[in-house]
């Protein structure tokens, strides 16, 4: 039968209106189940496509299997810019497994909407601004559409503005604005209606703007001001005001500036406030001579022009105190000699000081106050004329004398007339006078009198003979006198050199520390002597100086032989005197009983020791235990002992730790010679065998390489002087020439007689070649090969072939012919013999063993295959 749909109410269409909000139901139907679904859904109504293709609509559930196709309001259906009409295809399952699929069509209706307002007015207030006494015109365009492209009006405006709208949207003024006599803003409600009476409101803010028409006036009455110098920065001079008939509400709006060059004066641009803005000095040019300052003012209502007035006013400078009394230099040195006569004059002050105030009493100024220290010494004239005098003579040695080498004095210079410095010095402001202080330095020079003393007439210094080169080893010091104390410097002047070095000691010139330069040598020189000197730039002194060297343990043990190799027997006795060998060891600093000897290295198992092992220069080597080799426990057959000899063998244990002790070294090469295997007995008597090694030490490296490389030098030259004789004797031999093609293989050996052996090869096996497929026979012996001919048999066995017998020279095998004479090989040449057989021919391969062998245009087709072994025999 007939299968029912599952969705009932579909295919169906359906119309909405544009711009329906999200949620609108368009169309409700309802889901049938199967029996066999129990009425179960499996997969829910869906939207599966739309055409076109939108997220505009969906299906929601409202229970017991019904269902609504909603809007989703992404996006809102839009009649004019989206399409009018929309295919959904709806999709659903059962439990059952059956499906259904269906249309519902969504026709979008057109729906009148407001008009939209253009440009910036759709989105803000629109704000116009129009010059006062712009003339009646055009001063704004409003545009505004309808969605329906109806043909819209405009609302007419209020009578009460000066402002009309056509009914295109453009607003005209209707007279001109004077800013001073009408509102200064104006809100105008544009109100837009569409055909069917559908409006839209919109604000126009016209803001009205004012121009400048008007002159400003000062209103301030006074030109001339008084003003003492240097005025603070920032001081004000005059306050300058103005008004603008054309604001006078806004006082700001005016702008203030100076015409004039003048630097001295600035002027607030908006307050009109003359202020100082640099140093004004009346007792430097220009003012010195002028003292009057003109400025212009100028006045505008627009900072970048407009309307301007300009007025002169006249600063006029006060000349004030405010300059003390400056010397140049304010700073003196002097410099005499200790005991210098009284009542010299040392400084005319007065030639040096100035005050650069214009008038009197300001530039008046005196001389007091003659202070420091040793200023008793010291006295001025008087008060007016500024002159120093010496009162005392000075003497720098004098214990009643402070020891005084620079007096520091000071004289007070100050303004007779009371001071203003407020403004230049503002830190003498409490001060009713000024006082300016001049520095004087007056030193005393002393004169050099006495001459530097060491402290000892002579030095000894004790140095152990391991000091370090650059160690300080004493100090000597010398003394001066004279107040102050003379820089004393200190050199060597004699002595003080060794054999190898001509300076071995330096003294420091500076503080006299003696260090030494070359390396003491007690066993050298106990004694070393030089002397020094000491100076002060003039007069000098000398001391002597005696360095005691102090033995030390530095020399190391020399022990003689230090090194030896030689050979002993496996079965040498336990407590022998190993080859008789002994040390001999001297120390030139220490005892002969004072060396310990001791194996460092090498000993293995221990089979060696010295004796005695301290106390005397001379031990002996003895073999301490067996070798064992059988067994396993010695497995070295060449042992290198390493003995260290140390000189400590008479120091206390305690000590050997703090003392300085030195070590001396010997190598020893032993190589255990085993006992022999086999013996001959044929008489009593026997046989001593000598065998002498080359033993290189391990520094000796370079030995065996220069043997091995001189070796392959000599071997490869060699080889190359054989390769030029073989050369030489090719060309000195050439082979026989071929009468025919037979394939015979030619062995020519050149001879002092110049006699020619013939060798037949004989080919006893076949076989095919895998490459060209063709057959060849061989010589199972020597290898040699040729093409084998088609009609030719295989050739019979050596031994049934063979023509030729032995001789007496080394057993060469030879034809049975004789071996032809220069004569008959020449005419042989000429005429090849008629009887020889195809196989006796012989034929060799293009340039073996460096021959040349002429070559024909054709190659046999039996020609012979040479082997390895033919060209080796060749």
């Amino acid at each position: 039968g007939r299968r029912t749909p599952l969705l009932r109410g579909l295919p169906a269409t359906r119309t909405i209106e544009e711009n329906a909000p999200a949620g609108v139901s368009i169309y409700t139907f309802n889901v049938t189940g199967s029996p066999l679904s129990s009425g179960a859904v499996a997969i829910h109504p869906t939207i599966v496509n739309s055409n076109p293709l939108t997220e505009a609509f969906a299906i929601v559930s409202t229970g017991d299997l019904v269902y609504r196709v909603v809007t989703t309001g992404n996006p809102i259906l839009d009649y004019e810019t989206m399409p009018k009409s929309f295919d959904l295809q709806i999709f659903v399952e059962d439990t059952a497994g059956r499906t259904d699929l269906n249309t519902l069509t969504v026709q979008v209706a057109d729906k009148n909407e407001r008009p939209v307002f253009r440009g910036n007015m759709a989105i803000q207030t629109v704000r116009i601004y129009v010059l006062e006494g712009t003339p009646p015109g055009l001063i704004y365009r409003v545009s505004a559409t309808d969605p329906e492209n109806g043909v819209l009006k405009y609302s007419p405006l209020p009578e009460s503005v000066p402002f009309q709208i056509l009914e295109n949207g453009d607003i005209f003024s209707k007279k001109k604005i004077d800013y001073e006599k009408d509102p200064h803003c104006y809100f105008l409600n544009i109100t837009v209606t569409d055909p069917e009476g559908l409006n839209s409101t919109k604000t126009v803010n016209i803001n009205i703007i004012n121009i400048d028409d008007e002159r400003p006036y000062f209103t301030t009455k006074q030109r001339i001001y008084r003003i003492p110098e240097e005025q603070s920065l920032g001081t004000v001079v005059a306050n300058i005001t103005a008004k603008d008939p054309d604001d006078e509400d806004s006082p700001s709006r005016l702008f203030y500036s100076i015409q004039s060059s003048d630097m001295y004066f600035s002027i607030n641009p908006s307050s009109g406030v003359l202020q100082v803005t640099r140093r004004i000095d009346r007792d430097v040019l220009p003012l010195q001579l002028h003292p009057n300052i003109s400025v212009i003012v100028r006045v505008e209502d627009s900072p970048h022009g407009g309307h301007s007035s300009e007025m002169e006013i006249t600063v006029i400078i006060e000349d004030i105190n405010d300059n003390p009394p400056e010397c140049n230099p304010s700073t003196f040195r002097k410099e005499i000699n200790e005991n210098s006569t009284t009542g010299i004059v040392l400084l005319d002050l007065r030639n040096c000081c100035k005050d650069i105030d214009v008038d009197p009493p300001n530039n008046l100024f005196s001389f007091t106050g003659l202070s420091g220290f040793g200023s008793n010494n010291f006295a001025l004239e008087s008060t007016e004329s500024g002159r120093l005098v010496m009162t005392e003579s000075i003497d720098l040695e004098n214990p009643s004398n402070p020891g005084i080498e620079v007096y520091s004095l000071t004289v007070t210079v100050q303004d007779i007339a009371s001071p203003n410095y407020s403004s230049k010095y503002p830190f003498y402001t409490l001060k009713k006078i000024f006082s300016y202080t001049i520095y004087i330095y007056i030193r005393i020079k002393p004169v050099n009198e006495f001459s530097p003393v060491f402290s000892s007439l002579s030095y000894e210094f004790n140095v152990p003979e391991i000091t370090k080169v650059g160690s300080s080893i004493g100090k000597v010091t010398a003394r001066d006198a004279d107040w102050p104390p003379s820089v004393i410097t200190y050199s060597i002047v004699a002595g003080g050199g060794t054999k190898d070095y001509t300076n071995a000691f330096w003294i420091s010139p500076i503080n006299g520390d003696v260090k030494i330069l070359a390396r003491l040598d007690y066993e050298t020189t106990q004694k070393h002597f030089f002397t020094v000197q000491a100076s002060d730039q003039e007069k000098t002194a000398t001391a002597s100086v005696t360095v005691n060297v102090l033995e030390e343990n530095d020399e190391e043990p020399v022990c003689s032989p230090n090194f030896y190799s030689f050979q002993i027997p496996v079965s040498l006795a336990v407590g022998t005197n190993v080859n008789g060998f002994r040390i001999q060891c001297q120390d030139r600093d220490s005892d002969p009983r004072s060396f310990r000897y001791y194996i460092k290295e090498g000993n293995v198992n221990n089979h060696f020791t010295f004796s005695p092992t301290a106390g005397s220069n001379t031990t002996r080597l003895i073999l301490a235990s067996p070798f064992d080799y059988e067994s396993g426990l010695d497995t070295k057959w060449v042992y290198r002992l390493r003995v260290y000899i140390t000189d400590d063998n008479l120091l206390p244990a305690k000590n050997k730790a703090t003392h300085l002790v030195k070590t001396g070294t010997v190598t020893l090469s032993i190589r255990v010679i085993p006992n022999p295997t086999t013996f001959t007995t044929t008489t009593p008597d026997f046989t001593v065998v000598m065998k002498r090694e080359n033993i290189y030490s391990d520094s000796a490296w370079y030995v065996p390489f220069v043997t091995t490389l001189g070796s392959l030098l000599l071997v490869g030259l060699l080889g190359h002087l054989g390769v030029l004789l073989a050369r030489w004797l090719c060309t000195r031999c050439p082979p026989a020439p071929r009468a025919d093609d037979t394939p015979l293989i030619h062995l020519t050996v050149c001879l002092s007689s110049q006699k020619m052996i013939k060798l037949n090869t004989l080919f006893d096996g076949e076989a095919r070649d895998p490459v060209t497929g063709k057959m060849y026979e061989f010589n199972t012996q020597s290898g040699a090969r040729r093409w084998k001919k088609s009609s030719e048999p295989l050739q019979p066995t050596a031994a049934a072939q063979e023509t030729s017998s032995a001789t007496g020279n080394g057993g060469q095998e030879t034809d049975r012919e004789e071996v032809p004479s220069k004569k008959e090989t020449s005419e042989k040449r000429k005429e090849p013999r008629a009887d020889a057989r195809p196989s006796a021919r012989p034929s060799q391969a293009p340039g073996q063993d460096g021959m040349e062998v002429p070559k024909h245009k054709e190659e046999p087709e039996g020609r012979e295959l040479p082997s390895a072994a033919q060209q080796r025999r060749h």
